[in-house]
């Protein structure tokens, strides 16, 4: 989860401010939704006007399950 929120982080691009037309700095992220496909929402906020923003990164390609299970070595059988 750590390692979602970091690789989101360094993609970001900070949106303008439709008021002031300045770059907008990044506030906080958060986990939307981690199940089916992970989304984390990113706020920015003008350093002017106050002004908020949000952007969301959405992951493809999630792992699916492992392509084969473990099973026990011996298996017992009740008689």
């Amino acid at each position: 989860m750590v390692d979602r929120l970091r690789s989101a982080a360094e993609q970001l691009e900070a949106p303008t401010c439709p008021d002031c037309h300045i770059e907008m700095r990044w506030y906080r992220s958060e986990l939307l939704a981690d199940v089916p496909v992970p989304v984390i929402s990113h706020l920015f906020v003008c350093p002017h006007c106050k002004r908020a923003a949000k952007t969301d990164t959405i992951f493809e390609g999630t792992q699916g399950p492992p392509p084969k299970l473990s099973a026990p070595r011996f298996m017992a059988y009740a008689a």
